[in-house]
């Protein structure tokens, strides 16, 4: 099958999008399937690791959802679209995020083959989608299938546009993650280390687990909190630290390169993360389940439909930090919980390994051509 897998994020900047359309790229070429990949970017390049690329425009920072999304503004870039499209003949073009400007809409109106969308966002703003209701209904309708990451991306989208739209989840390189490493010298004299994953922003909710463990710092002082992403705490954390006189005890140690990354969880005996909302899928969860570790994560509709529920792992409302200062000391107190959950957690994540995400895409697209075929609508699908 000849497929064109589309992202509206600059493809050499790391995020949950990319990941997901580079990973699904890796894993349709493996099993021999023809793949193209089209995204914003700032460098000249053909292809990524073998696959062929065809560049959106070049990308621009836009702030939005409590973020930094670098999106391409290039509607001049239409016939180009089209033509590359027209040219290839793409069994399946599968846009994800097909509501981001700009790029997205011309490819969704441009595909000649059948056209899937995936939405990954959760956002309580919903302002924008209201104002542009009338301008995406076209792109809406010009999808023959919809996939959200989650129940909570299926949720917020349907809010709008309602419809059908299946499920399936986000992949993780799981055997990335689960392949046992050495504990970082640094982290490796006898304390209890918590993890923390995430990106400088306030949904990150960093400040209330900074709270949370200065709750438990002076009762327990064997305890570390690592920091994986910022650099440097933002002013609310740095506050936090300060007034609470904990600082010495938290490790900021930037952002790693992904293959480095699951050394931190490796020396880590606990993950814990304090997002308070907008998160569709929790990547950070996952992999962290994977690497084997016990988590306690937010109650927010993200996390629940990652970890599956409190048989594997400990839910905390958010923005609680007594609750999440409890749930940890509950871990830290008891190794036997932590071994039980954290090999619930390696059981659950199995779930997104990309091989059945993967197989989970193609039987959609199968599906979705035979019911479009099946309906006489004039495209002339049947059951690729």
């Amino acid at each position: 099958m000849k497929i064109a897998l589309v992202s509206p994020y600059d493809i050499t900047h790391f995020g949950g999008v990319n990941a997901h359309v580079l990973n699904l790229a890796t894993e349709f070429t493996r099993q021999g399937h023809d793949v193209a990949i089209m995204a914003p970017c700032n460098v000249r390049m053909s292809d990524i690791s073998g696959i062929p690329f065809f560049s959106l425009g070049r990308s621009y920072p836009f702030h939005t959802a409590g973020s930094v999304a670098r999106l391409s503004p290039a509607a001049w870039k239409h016939w180009q679209i089209g033509r590359f499209l027209r040219d290839e003949a793409f069994d399946v073009v599968h846009v994800h995020e097909p509501f981001a400007p700009v790029p997205m809409y011309q490819v969704v109106l441009a595909s000649k083959g059948l056209t899937i969308g995936t939405f990954h966002a959760y956002n309580s703003a919903t302002r924008r989608l209201r104002i542009w209701k009338r301008v995406l209904l076209p792109i809406y309708r010009a999808l023959d299938g919809r996939i959200a990451v989650s129940e909570a991306s299926r949720q917020f989208v349907t809010t709008h546009f309602p419809g059908e739209y299946e499920v399936i989840p986000n992949g993780i390189e799981i055997d990335h993650f689960a392949k046992p490493r050495a504990r970082l010298p640094e982290f490796d004299d006898g304390k209890v280390n918590i993890l923390f994953v995430g990106r400088a922003e306030v949904r990150k909710g960093l400040k209330y687990l900074i709270g949370a463990f200065s709750l438990l710092k002076w009762e327990m002082p064997n305890i570390r909190l690592i920091v994986v992403g910022p650099g440097n705490p933002d002013l609310d954390s740095a506050r936090y630290m300060a007034e609470r006189g904990v600082g010495k005890d938290i490790c900021f140690v930037g952002s790693p390169s992904y293959e480095d990354l699951p050394s931190y969880h490796h020396s880590a005996d606990i993950f814990c993360t304090a997002s308070v909302d907008r998160e569709s899928f929790g990547y950070v969860v996952a992999e962290s389940m994977a690497a084997g570790l016990p988590v306690v994560v937010t109650d927010i509709p993200g996390h629940r439909s990652v970890v599956g529920g409190k048989q594997n792992a400990m839910l905390v409302p958010p923005k609680d930090e007594a609750a999440m200062a409890d749930a940890l000391r509950t871990l830290i107190e008891d190794p036997a919980l932590r071994e039980r959950l954290g090999k619930a957690a390696r059981e659950k994540v199995e779930d997104y390994r990309w091989s059945r995400v993967s197989s989970l895409i193609y039987d959609y697209y199968q599906s979705t051509a035979a019911a479009v075929g099946n309906a006489g609508n004039g495209t002339g699908f049947s059951a690729l």
